[in-house]
């Protein structure tokens, strides 16, 4: 790890350098949307699918519809948020990532259950959810306070 001088003080990690954190609330919310159409032509081929099975099983096949999202955004999830680029493909195009506090790297699980809890917290405190972010430090979600994450810049 290299150490970098900004105003006269050593910075020896990446999630202490305050430019990390630049802008990132309008590149989380630009970045969701991009990775919500994403999710919604990725379901595309899986309603064909299933809509060819519904045929087969004299419409019981049907029922999948659904879960449908929730399953086609969960493991969207957990193949970007939780491989090795630590983002999703909006968030990489955002310049953004997904840091763990303890500086671990972010794992299929902990991202699977940070977009659950994203959708959960929307679905019952909305604007709580971004209101947090005017408060936390490093400009967190409640989610991500909960997680032990942060959302930080790549190109900083």
């Amino acid at each position: 790890m290299t150490a970098r001088v900004l105003d006269g003080e050593i910075i020896t990690n990446r999630l202490d350098d305050i430019r990390a954190y630049d802008g990132v609330r309008t590149r989380r919310v630009l970045a969701f949307c991009i990775d919500y159409l994403i999710v919604g032509l990725l379901m595309i081929p899986f309603a064909i699918v299933i809509f060819f099975l519904g045929i087969l099983t004299l419409g019981l096949g049907w029922a999948l519809f659904g879960i449908l999202f929730p399953i086609v955004a969960i493991a969207y999830v957990w193949s970007t948020l939780g491989g090795p680029n630590q983002a999703t493909t909006g968030m990489r195009m955002m310049n953004i990532r997904l840091d763990r506090l303890d500086g671990l790297p972010v794992d299929g699980l902990l991202a699977v259950l940070h977009g659950v809890l994203f959708w959960a917290g929307n679905v019952i405190l909305t604007p709580l959810i971004l209101l947090v972010t005017l408060f936390a430090d490093r400009k967190r979600a409640l989610h991500d306070l909960l997680l032990g994450t942060v959302v930080t810049r790549t190109d900083r």
